[in-house]
């Protein structure tokens, strides 16, 4: 399984990248409105700067919502690098624009999914990525993980190529049981990741180990 970081926070991708464990970036008009990047000019050098520190896929979400306006933009983002992946809304020209980028060579990230049937239609559009907002669901009382259990069970039956990406991650628990649930990619904030280390056991392990060795040097020291 593939971690990516959901932020738009260069220090937070540093970061992650030097634990030797991201595969990937994405990000989205809020993320960048908190830190502050805003205005098209600002927005795309932003992306460019998040392609430099990562060798792997960066999502660059579009913002319009209409065909036309989603072409445009994602032909602009997809020139900024190679590893520029569109994220595209699950809407009706949504679909209609991850078709059109399949056809030209254009990898997609269709995002906002909640449901099987979505994510049906978004493979049968092509789309690269498939992001299931699992938190989003729980949210409103419903299974975020089963929803990623059940579109891992019909793209396998079906064939379909599309990798499901575990959005709105919120805490390592979500990440554990994504990994089961059949999920190729999850892209969580760098807390997640971090939450994956911790153990009550590990520490007071390592309380023991220290402390022992520290006894042992005493001894040898009298």
């Amino acid at each position: 399984m593939k971690f990516f970081i959901d932020t738009a926070s260069l220090d937070q991708i540093k970061e992650a990248k030097d634990l030797g464990i991201l595969d990937g970036v994405t990000t989205n008009p809020s993320l960048m409105a908190k830190e502050g990047i805003s205005g098209d000019k600002n927005v795309m050098e932003h992306y460019r700067a998040i392609c430099e520190i990562v060798d792997g896929d960066v999502s660059a979400e579009v913002i319009s919502t209409d065909f036309k306006g989603m072409v445009e933009e994602g032909e602009r983002l997809s020139d900024l690098a190679p590893n520029i992946v569109v994220k595209i809304p699950m809407i009706k020209d949504g679909i209609k624009a991850m078709s059109y980028f399949t056809d030209r060579g254009i990898r997609t990230n269709c995002t906002l999914v909640f449901s099987a049937g979505q994510a049906i239609i978004a493979a049968k559009a092509g789309a690269t990525y498939l992001s299931p907002f699992i938190g989003r669901i729980d949210d409103i009382s419903w299974d975020g993980v089963e929803l990623i259990k059940d579109i891992a069970e019909i793209y396998a039956i079906q064939g379909f190529d599309t990798q499901i990406l575990a959005a709105s991650i919120r805490n390592a628990k979500h990440i554990v049981d994504s990994a089961r649930a059949g999920a190729d990619v999850v892209t969580c904030p760098l807390s997640a990741i971090l939450g994956l280390l911790k153990h009550p056991l590990t520490d007071i392990g390592l309380e023991q180990f220290l402390a022992d060795h520290k006894k042992v040097n005493e001894l040898l020291l009298k």
